[in-house]
């Protein structure tokens, strides 16, 4: 799972629309009359520190380095608006007027006709009049709405996520900017419309298994398409053996005489019943007449048979003097067997 962010996305001031003011904090609006300004003590002398041009009878602003006419202030202090490129002054008055994409008149702030002081947006390090502060895109306010920056362009959030956003392969609505969502082989969806194709939960960060275009939980996939071991009956998730074309647990598959596991064993069977080596010989194999031992044929031994007696070929020898009779001449004596020469000497 990852979380969806767009390039730049965020709101003003650190992902938050920062509130905007006059940006007249460190100053001071004073009114002046004839007879002199209405707080403090003035000399006879009091002009604009710029134009020199005498402050009675107007308002001005205080500054560090002494009173600037209003003119004068938005002059020297005030900021550029990024969009317009105009003067942001220290009132900013805008009148009631249509949008105008080519920048003539502004949306109207009330419905009414009459004068509103706007306020000053910041982002980074530019500077927007209210009105000025759109999406690129459809126009609307971005004043008191989350924003993307997308290079150079502010755009809202329907603008931006209908743009670059991808879009949710189950529902085929936008995968929103901060919402979780999961990626597969190139797709997208949403984490609750990522839901097993079978038991229609969703799977979240769980495993899955996908099976063409459909998706299922562990669980689901197992139930539906996973083998069943011969024995138990249950779900093979991982490992097993093949025996008869059939699939079995590892654990499963043992010995019907003495339960040892016989994968990766030498085993035979009898009526379609696996059998070890051992516990075949005991109980299914013939006996030899020498040794009495099981002749299983397993491991290349091949045996030699005579009437109703079979003889492993290292024990099919003479009684007298022990010689091999494989492939060679032999005369029964009752139990025994002899060779030629042996038999002779009776």
């Amino acid at each position: 799972l990852a979380q969806c962010r767009g390039s730049g996305a965020g709101r003003v001031a650190q992902g938050h629309l920062r509130q905007p003011k006059l940006m007249l904090s460190h100053t001071s609006l004073i009114s002046a009359g004839e007879g002199g300004p209405q707080t403090g003590t003035m000399t006879e002398c009091f002009d604009c520190d710029n134009c020199k041009e005498s402050l009675y009878g107007r308002k001005y602003i205080q500054m560090d380095n002494g009173p600037y006419c209003i003119p004068c202030y938005d002059a020297h202090f005030a900021n550029t608006c990024d969009e317009c490129k105009e003067l942001i002054g220290h009132d900013c008055r805008v009148s009631r007027g249509p949008a105008d994409k080519q920048g003539q008149l502004p949306r109207p702030l009330l419905p009414c006709s009459c004068w509103l002081y706007s306020q000053e947006l910041y982002y980074e390090d530019r500077h927007y009049h209210e009105h000025c502060f759109r999406c690129f895109r459809c126009d609307r306010s971005l004043a008191d709405e989350p924003f993307t920056c997308q290079g150079k362009e502010l755009l809202c959030n329907d603008c931006y996520c209908s743009e670059f956003s991808s879009k949710c392969i189950a529902c085929e609505k936008t995968v929103m900017p901060g919402s979780r969502k999961l990626e597969y082989n190139g797709q997208t969806w949403h984490e609750h419309c990522f839901i097993c194709s079978s038991c229609q939960q969703p799977i979240g960060s769980r495993s899955f298994i996908p099976d063409k275009k459909d998706y299922y939980c562990v669980p689901c996939y197992e139930s539906k398409f996973a083998p069943r071991c011969t024995r138990c009956k249950k779900t093979l998730t991982k490992g097993g053996v093949t025996y008869r074309d059939e699939p079995w647990h590892k654990e499963c598959f043992v010995c019907t005489g003495c339960k040892t596991p016989l994968a990766g064993q030498q085993f035979t069977s009898q009526d379609d019943n696996p059998y070890c080596i051992k516990c075949f010989g005991n109980l299914y194999a013939k006996k030899c007449s020498a040794c009495t031992k099981p002749i299983t044929g397993f491991g290349g031994g091949k045996y030699v048979s005579f009437e109703d007696r079979h003889w492993h070929h290292n024990c099919f020898n003479c009684a007298r003097c022990s010689t091999s009779l494989v492939g060679k001449g032999f005369i029964p004596d009752n139990d025994q067997i002899l060779c030629r020469d042996c038999s002779s000497d009776l």
